[in-house]
């Protein structure tokens, strides 16, 4: 698979990808909710790397696939969908997670992401309040709020559920 730009690569990321994932995955971190969150929040959560490499090693090897884009052979942005994860018997389908280095905005990466872990049917996804940007993304993307909202403690932050039909 290739997306936007010719040097952008997609691929299945595997276990041997965990370390640089995990970096890269902070970094996002750092990136997409630095603006809603409180900073030495943030940094606490992001902090223990090694917890970081534990858990992409874990998902690599018990999770669903993770999509992972590449740049120069270097990460820049992932997603993957698994079993909702919710009591909602109409949605099949959670989008857990789409990141993408700031850099990478706006350019199609994220586009070319979502479409390579769409699935057919009902998805929903998890996405800050406070981040319009996102939130846009998934508009763009047949995604709507429906009236699902939870308090995130480990970024004490609120959450929106969004849904796309």
């Amino acid at each position: 698979m290739t997306a936007p730009a010719s040097d952008v690569t997609l691929r299945t990321a595997v276990p041997a990808d965990a370390a640089a994932c995990a970096a890269m995955h902070a970094a996002c971190w750092r990136e997409a909710y630095g603006p809603y969150v409180d900073a030495e929040l943030l940094e606490e959560r992001l902090a223990d790397s090694g917890r970081w490499v534990a858990a992409w090693t874990k998902h690599l090897v018990d999770g669903p696939p993770r999509v992972l884009a590449e740049a120069s052979g270097e990460p820049v942005g992932f997603a993957v969908v698994g079993p909702s994860r919710d009591d909602d018997a109409r949605i099949a389908h959670e989008l857990y997670a789409i990141y993408t280095r700031a850099a990478w905005w706006g350019t199609g990466l994220g586009q070319a992401l979502w479409d390579a872990v769409r699935p057919d049917g009902p998805c929903s996804l998890w996405v800050l309040e406070d981040n319009a940007r996102a939130q846009g993304f998934y508009r763009r993307n047949g995604f709507a709020p429906d009236g699902a909202r939870e308090h995130y403690a480990g970024l004490d932050a609120w959450e929106i559920r969004m849904v796309r039909p």
